[in-house]
């Protein structure tokens, strides 16, 4: 089953060929290339959504609404478990800076590179806790690739124990630039992205990031 969320044509482009009377020939032109490129970019976000092994994996800092240096928008969190770690069942984002730096890692129920990673985010946070906020938010139920149940699932199954709970604010996506699942957020103690990670995280580089963000 294909649980990738799906771009159509006149999201992408922004034009509907309902509006073209401009004749069959500019028409014909413009909708293949239309489609040419709604072809490359739907090939891109597959190759990168829930498709990819951590070897697979980017970083990139500076992409736009989420670049480097810029604040971490805000949202607000339900929590499915750690409730003692953030201090509360239901907490905002910004509440969450100035004591530690935060890794914000986009997960969710049914992808396949989520639960490859989520081990290696354990062994993580066993090592880290004290020194940085690792916090987990399931995207599965804007991103099709599952619901609640799914994510709580998952987490029991491979057990584990890191702060991590959902969102209804379906901005996050394009606040954030999601194009891919996972997708790691490095947030600095003064709540501005450090650096940004799309795809699985092996341990080691896990590591290697949030120090480069806890040296800074």
């Amino acid at each position: 089953m294909d649980h990738r969320w799906s771009l159509t044509e006149d999201t992408l482009t922004g034009y509907s060929s309902d509006n073209d009377s401009t004749g069959q020939l500019a028409g014909g032109i413009g909708s293949k290339l239309r489609f040419l490129i709604l072809l490359v970019m739907v090939l891109t976000v597959a190759a990168i959504a829930c498709g990819g092994s951590t070897s697979g994996s980017t970083s990139i800092v500076g992409d736009g609404a989420s670049s480097s240096g810029d604040q971490a928008p805000d949202f607000s969190i339900m929590m499915y478990q750690g409730q003692e770690v953030v201090g509360g069942q239901e907490v905002n984002l910004h509440g969450l800076f100035g004591e530690k730096p935060i890794v914000l890692n986009f997960w969710a129920g049914l992808c396949p590179p989520c639960r490859a990673e989520m081990p290696d985010f354990q062994e993580f946070n066993e090592k880290f806790h004290e020194r940085a906020l690792l916090l987990g938010i399931d995207l599965g139920q804007f991103t099709g690739l599952g619901n609640r149940t799914d994510a709580q699932e998952l987490l029991n199954e491979l057990a584990v124990t890191y702060p991590a709970g959902f969102t209804n604010d379906g901005n996050v996506i394009r606040d954030y630039k999601v194009l891919g699942m996972p997708t790691t957020i490095f947030i600095d103690i003064y709540g501005n992205i450090f650096n940004k990670w799309t795809g699985a995280l092996n341990g080691s580089v896990l590591e290697v990031k949030t120090l480069e963000m806890l040296n800074e």
